[in-house]
């Protein structure tokens, strides 16, 4: 893979993470059509925390309350932040558990030919519950059943072209979330687990090869965390006033595409 490539597929990577349209899918047909080799069969941990990064830093007020929050809490008062924290916390370890025992024993689905039928699949049920769900809830009224339901969902990115967050945004639409605050609560959700994820890939690098993270690898997070600030903040503002119907029409067509190409 040239540097060319590199810079673009993670760029790719990071707003495909972000957006609702499955980073693991776009990975996978820019290696099958483009034949680009080398870039490995799962997200690097160098996009992986790039986006944790990018996701704290967008996500900063939310982040201070939280802390604050656990801080107040450790002095006896009642906190919406530490509650949030603790709802958060409650839902990345049954995630990171299911997501690494179903890698360990299947890994990421890497057949080409379900690559379209999940991309536009996931496109019309996303349409769907984005226009017939209720629209009541924001983040402060999630209860621990909600982020766990919500969380677990990251684990379906395992299949090319479904996408954590698209998944997860179905599921918070499904229980009543407003748009903004079934993004909102997806990434926040998302961050601890992709962290987590990337440190334990990094250390799985390193002892198979002895690798010490290089400078590329620093290049990479970098890279994703401008792009997938910048796709954070558009999506954010988008969901302020419109809907997912445009994310759906792209994957209507790609998934079409590749069934027709593919």
């Amino acid at each position: 893979m040239t540097f060319t490539q590199y810079i673009a597929l993670t760029v790719l990577q990071a707003v495909a993470e972000v957006f609702p349209i499955g980073a693991l899918g776009h990975k996978e047909l820019v290696q099958h059509f483009l034949d680009w080799q080398g870039a490995g069969p799962t997200l690097p941990p160098s996009v992986r925390l790039g986006m944790a990064l990018a996701i704290l830093a967008y996500f900063r007020r939310d982040m201070t309350d939280m802390v604050m929050g656990v801080i107040r809490a450790a002095k006896g008062k009642r906190d919406p932040g530490a509650r949030l924290a603790l709802q958060i916390a409650v839902a990345t370890v049954p995630t990171v558990g299911l997501g690494f025992a179903i890698h360990s024993v299947i890994g990421p689905w890497h057949v080409a030919n379900i690559m379209g039928w999940t991309i536009a699949g996931g496109a019309l049920l996303l349409f769907a519950i984005d226009h017939m769900s209720m629209t009541v809830k924001r983040v402060e009224h999630a209860s621990y059943a909600d982020g766990i339901l919500i969380s677990l969902c990251q684990v379906l990115a395992l299949i090319p072209g479904v996408g954590g967050t698209a998944a997860m945004v179905f599921m918070a639409r499904l229980l009543g979330y407003e748009r903004g605050a079934a993004a909102q609560f997806a990434f926040l959700l998302m961050a601890p687990v992709l962290a987590v994820v990337a440190a334990r890939d990094a250390l799985a690098s390193y002892d198979a090869d002895g690798l010490l993270p290089t400078t590329t690898d620093f290049l990479g997070v970098g890279i994703c965390f401008v792009s997938g600030l910048v796709a954070l903040a558009f999506l954010m503002a988008w969901l302020k006033r419109s809907t997912f119907t445009p994310f759906v029409i792209y994957r209507l067509v790609l998934g079409g595409a590749v069934l027709v190409v593919g």
